[in-house]
């Protein structure tokens, strides 16, 4: 009855439909089993690529060996070599545990090690950062840690940036007296910000550049310059450009003018006579333009003035030896030295009173004066013709004869009465105030002692022209 129940049964449930679902159960409890298998076996595990950068932690740090888990069945290797290039003050903090990024350098070595390197995953991590800066033009604020004669040397992360000459600021880079080595060493340690302009791995080639992360232009430089510039200070620059009417210089990357006036104490009539393009210079800064954004500069201020030296050995009640040069309404000109020329006014050419200097001397006379005012400021001399004799000088000119300092009172035409009187002169200047307080005694007839001196033909035609006038009148 049971087989036959069971043969019934068996006709009731076909044979293949009992097969298919044992099959489909067997498959079903052997496939959980296998997943459990494959995890506990750690057959399923995303092994890693050479060249891959991972996140591992630290799971021991020997001697020679750094061991970093990185998610496979056994540990990753930084070996000795690897461990050693990784900077002193960055091994000191590593700790068991910690993260860190890992290159991998080789999945399986020949003694089965998947062999990492910690330094390569922070310059390839640094790559991508300055490829990431560049595409943004993003600042970076860093240090300067070298130079080199072409430029300064900026790190980013592991990785050694250079910033060349001409991409350094213009304000930090100013020219100096100073060489390029002794500028750039006084720069390393100190902040500079800068932008990636080049990125190229293949080369181990990354370029910075400070003047663009300040977005400086030859504009926003003046504006800035003329901010900070004031007038009396001297800068030193390099020659730009020369022009007609002046030079052009550039101090701290702003182009000043030096009119032509203010490049030297000599007369010039083009800046090329002195200067040239390229050229190192100091100059002064005599004006700021705030609203017209102009700077003056001057290089003949810094200069000695030769107008100075020449007069410094003139003093006030000297008597001279000059040429007239020329006349005018109000004087006459007269050369006492090559360059050095000083106005007799017209009130200081005679004691009577006279229309235009042609009544008493012309050009080319040679006469002798009397220095009365030096105007270094001004730089005018005042002389004088009518003040030669005068007894106001007396005690001067006796004290610059004793001296040797009158050297030009031996080649006065009108001295020979003057030495008469002066061989004895201690009988004359015991008492000089009784002569000085009515100098006027002396004076009211200067047409007799004029008549009595050998004075020059102008003088006496000058003399009867006043009688002449007088009688008329």
């Amino acid at each position: 009855m049971d087989q036959t129940n069971a043969q019934v049964g068996q006709e009731e449930v076909p044979e293949g439909t009992i097969n298919a679902k044992n099959t489909e159960e067997r498959p079903t409890a052997n496939t959980g089993s296998m997943e459990t298998l494959l995890q506990e076996e750690g057959l399923n595990l995303d092994f890693p690529k050479q060249g891959e950068i991972r996140t591992g932690v630290i799971a021991s740090i020997g001697d020679n060996e750094i061991l970093v888990s990185v998610g496979t069945k056994s540990e990753g290797v930084i070996s000795g070599k690897e461990k050693e290039q990784i900077p002193p003050e960055t091994l000191a903090i590593f700790q068991i545990g910690q993260e860190i990024p890992v290159y991998v350098l080789n999945p399986e070595d020949p003694s089965g090690n998947l062999v990492l390197s910690y330094m390569r995953a922070r310059e390839e991590k640094d790559w991508l950062e300055a490829e990431t800066m560049k595409a943004s033009n993003a600042a970076y604020d860093g240090k300067v840690i070298g130079y080199n004669k072409g430029g300064l040397i900026v790190p980013i992360g592991m990785l050694r940036g250079f910033v060349p000459a001409s991409q350094v600021s213009m304000m930090r880079r100013a020219e100096g007296e100073e060489t390029p080595d002794v500028r750039w060493s006084k720069m390393v340690g100190e902040p500079i910000k800068v932008v990636v302009i080049e990125v190229d791995r293949a080369r181990h080639r990354l370029i910075l550049s400070e003047r663009s992360a300040l977005q400086e232009t030859r504009e926003t430089i003046k504006d800035r310059l003329l901010d900070e510039l004031q007038e009396g200070v001297i800068k030193t620059g390099r020659v730009t450009s020369l022009a007609d009417f002046g030079a052009f210089v550039n101090i701290d990357g702003a182009d000043g003018l030096v009119h032509l006036s203010e490049i030297s104490w000599e007369r010039i009539e083009h800046p090329s006579e002195v200067l040239k393009v390229g050229q190192e210079v100091k100059v002064k800064v005599i004006a700021v333009d705030q609203e017209r954004k102009r700077i003056g500069l001057s290089i003949r201020q810094l200069l000695p003035d030769p107008w100075v030296v020449k007069v410094s050995n003139l003093k006030e009640g000297q008597l001279v030896e000059g040429t007239i040069t020329h006349l005018t309404k109000f004087g006459a000109f007269a050369r006492l030295d090559e360059d050095l020329e000083g106005l007799i006014h017209i009130s200081e050419l005679s004691d009577q009173r006279i229309n235009h200097p042609k009544e008493v001397v012309k050009e080319g006379d040679v006469v002798t004066l009397r220095v009365i005012k030096v105007d270094t400021e001004r730089r005018r001399i005042g002389l004088s013709l009518r003040k030669v004799d005068s007894m106001a000088y007396a005690n001067m000119d006796y004290e610059m004869m004793l001296s040797g300092e009158a050297k030009t009172e031996t080649a006065m035409p009108v001295e020979p009465p003057a030495e008469e009187e002066m061989p004895a002169p201690e009988e004359e200047m015991p008492a000089p105030e009784e002569e000085m307080p009515a100098p006027e005694e002396e004076m009211p007839a200067p047409e007799e002692r004029r008549a009595e001196e050998p004075g020059p033909l102008p003088e006496e035609e000058s003399v009867s022209k006043t009688d002449e006038k007088e009688g008329s009148k």
